[in-house]
């Protein structure tokens, strides 16, 4: 019996101690959003040196089926829910994979894109490299409804190529869809797999991840949006943010039911058959940590190196004021003055927010639901902006 106890001791001591930390005002801050009707529900993470400080699930997976029906009663959030976290399949997926083909010596970033894709050529086009696509300052136009040119990925890499740039290359940032659907397409020319087949293979089947993949099949998930009545907007209204001559009644494939487990974007889903470099990637908050570890820990985890630490620090430096290669950085990140010097972060559509701070090895993960709420008057969903930066703000704060 002796023994027993002493070697419970020895397995006490030998724990790494986990700091006490408050995060009483992170949650009011979710809380009041659950509460406001904002979001039906969220999870959050916050982990320093990957260690977990904090994770809790608030409010509702789901509150609503199609037509903004209640349920009833309402699928209550979990932490171990599985949501569809939009564009931040740019950093967890795209951009990873376009690390591991630079470390392989595979891909120069300055290299011009059609080095690799060949049918991406043109007087203008020329001259884009993949750090120019990396970076979103390719010139490229932000969106275009690829769906009604291109029932699969193949045809839309044809009509994406087919378009005049909109803007000089090199000059701006102007953030593209369609830039990372080509560097989507870049990996699996390089690869010789599909996307997520290189990933699985590559990273996420090595990292022992169970839940982050393209077109998922097992839940519980976090349900979106009730058909695409956002991105219908987009086509028809060309005061809503896009000029858009495609007819929105000329396409027949509209979804007139609540997602769940189904990729949102309607590039992802009807061009590319749910998997696509900017947009597909499904994943938890615990998983979506474990990949944040490995960019605060120069591509290492668990004591197993994935990704080099020469490769991991260029892509994560500054490539302008807010933008480094995938990311956006300081400044960049939610507009935000005052963060410490090397943070990173990106936000999904769908309601999702990954933040890091390499001078502290934090990592925030945010997921919320907000699209399950249906469209307000305006036909736009919920701003999370002011949510987003009181979260990262109060759990910055937490933390010192």
């Amino acid at each position: 019996m002796r023994w027993i106890v002493c070697a419970a001791l020895s397995l006490l001591l030998a724990a790494p101690t986990v700091a006490q930390h408050d995060f009483t005002d992170v949650d009011r801050v979710i809380e009041a959003a659950v509460a406001a009707e904002q979001i039906p529900g969220a999870v959050l993470l916050v982990a320093q040196d990957g260690v977990v400080l904090h994770e809790r699930a608030f409010g509702d997976a789901q509150r609503f089926d199609f037509g903004n029906v209640p349920l009833d009663p309402p699928a209550a959030m979990t932490t171990a829910h599985v949501f569809d976290v939009a564009s931040l399949t740019k950093v967890m997926a795209t951009t990873l994979a376009l690390m591991l083909l630079v470390d392989d010596e595979l891909v120069d970033l300055d290299a011009p894109v059609h080095t690799y894709l060949p049918t991406f050529r043109g007087a203008a086009k020329d001259s884009v490299t993949v750090r120019h696509l990396l970076s979103h300052t390719s010139g490229l136009m932000p969106w275009e409804p690829v769906y009604y040119h291109a029932s699969n990925a193949d045809e839309a890499l044809l009509h994406i190529a087919s378009l005049p740039l909109a803007g000089t290359v090199g000059e701006r940032v102007r953030y593209s869809d369609l830039g990372f659907m080509l560097l989507g397409y870049l990996v699996e020319a390089v690869s010789g797999q599909a996307l997520d087949a290189f990933l699985d293979e590559r990273l996420y089947g090595p990292l022992g991840l169970q839940h982050t993949s393209f077109r998922p099949s097992d839940g519980p998930f976090a349900a979106t949006s009730h058909g695409n009545p956002f991105e219908r907007r987009m086509v028809a209204d060309d005061t809503f943010g896009y000029v858009c001559d495609e007819d929105p009644e000329s396409f027949t494939a509209w979804r007139t039911y609540t997602l769940v487990g189904e990729v949102n974007d309607g590039n992802a889903h009807h061009a590319h058959g749910g998997v696509a470099g900017h947009a597909g990637l499904f994943s938890t908050a615990s998983e979506l940590n474990t990949l944040m570890t490995l960019w605060l820990n120069e591509g290492v985890y668990n004591s197993t190196r994935y990704i080099s630490a020469g490769v991991l620090k260029a892509f994560l430096a500054p490539h302008t004021a807010t933008r480094a290669l995938g990311w956006a950085v300081d400044a960049g990140v939610l507009g935000m003055e005052g963060l410490p010097k090397g943070t990173f972060g990106h936000t999904g559509f769908t309601g999702t927010l990954a933040v890091g701070l390499a001078a502290s090895g934090l990592s925030i993960v945010l997921l919320t639901n907000r699209q399950n709420l249906g469209v307000a008057s305006d036909g736009r969903y919920a701003s999370l902006t002011t949510l987003r930066r009181h979260v990262v703000r109060a759990a910055v704060d937490a933390t010192r």
